[in-house]
């Protein structure tokens, strides 16, 4: 059989001030890429730091998780910002958590939209190309994560970034592959055995069960487990150790 690998990332340093939301420690332990929240969203400086030097410790190679200007919505509601604004506001994002990431002596190996922003640039061709414009301002060719057949990834590599097929292990699909809202009803699986199995299902398939219960294709190089998720620090253990012992080599992207 031909050898499988997954990348697994989480979403971490949703906290604000002396709210934490993830228990990125423990997180980082597991998963081999972490999205750490830049401020617009979740985050704060010392939050980012703190992620930074964890991750580096580890070994976890950090992504920046840039998202609309939504505090109080936690980057979940879309927002129609004009193109120049979201894409300075998207290299503003990436440049505060480089600091951090050189400070710790890493630095930030990809870009991955969150919430709103992630769901808009699906179909948006103009926030897409803001998004990209941004990753582009911010210097460098860095990798995007995105949905198999979005037009984010389309844009991305016509400019000629990397780009980085990302499934979820907890989020309900349609039959068109792309995320249920989490607005409606079942968007989030929750039943840990059956995120565990969707997870080497698409890992070593490339398939998952959509809501409706057809097989949707989603071959993916990367695997996000929701840090914000209940239990998931227990639920991305039990996913790697399924997918390991199935043989899938859990390993970074990049």
């Amino acid at each position: 059989m031909t050898s499988v690998s997954i990348d697994l990332n989480a979403d971490l340093g949703e906290g604000f001030g002396r709210w934490q939301l993830t228990d990125d420690e423990q997180l980082l332990s597991v998963v081999t890429s972490a999205n750490v929240a830049c401020g617009f969203h979740a985050g704060d400086a010392a939050t980012m730091r703190r992620v930074c030097d964890l991750a580096a410790e580890r070994g976890v190679r950090i992504g920046a998780q840039v998202s609309y200007r939504d505090l109080a919505g936690f980057g979940r509601r879309s927002m129609d910002v004009p193109s120049d604004e979201l894409a300075a506001e998207v290299a503003y994002q990436i440049g505060a958590l480089e600091v951090f990431a050189r400070a710790a002596g890493s630095w930030v190996s990809y870009v991955k939209p969150h919430g709103a922003l992630y769901n808009r640039v699906v179909h948006d061709e103009e926030q897409a190309a803001a998004v990209v414009d941004g990753v582009l301002l911010a210097g460098g060719e860095r990798p995007v994560l995105g949905l198999p057949g979005s037009r984010f990834l389309d844009i991305a590599a016509k400019a000629g970034l990397p780009v980085v097929a990302e499934a979820f292990a907890d989020r309900a699909y349609t039959p068109e592959g792309t995320l249920v809202p989490r607005g409606q009803e079942n968007a989030v699986v929750t039943d840990p055995g059956t995120v565990v199995e969707r997870s080497l299902s698409m890992a070593r398939f490339g398939v998952v069960t959509s809501h409706c219960g057809r097989p949707v294709g989603v071959r993916a190089r990367s695997l996000c487990l929701h840090g914000d998720t209940p239990g998931a620090v227990g639920l991305a253990r039990r996913v790697r150790e399924r997918l390991e012992a199935a043989g899938v080599r859990v390993e970074a992207f990049v």
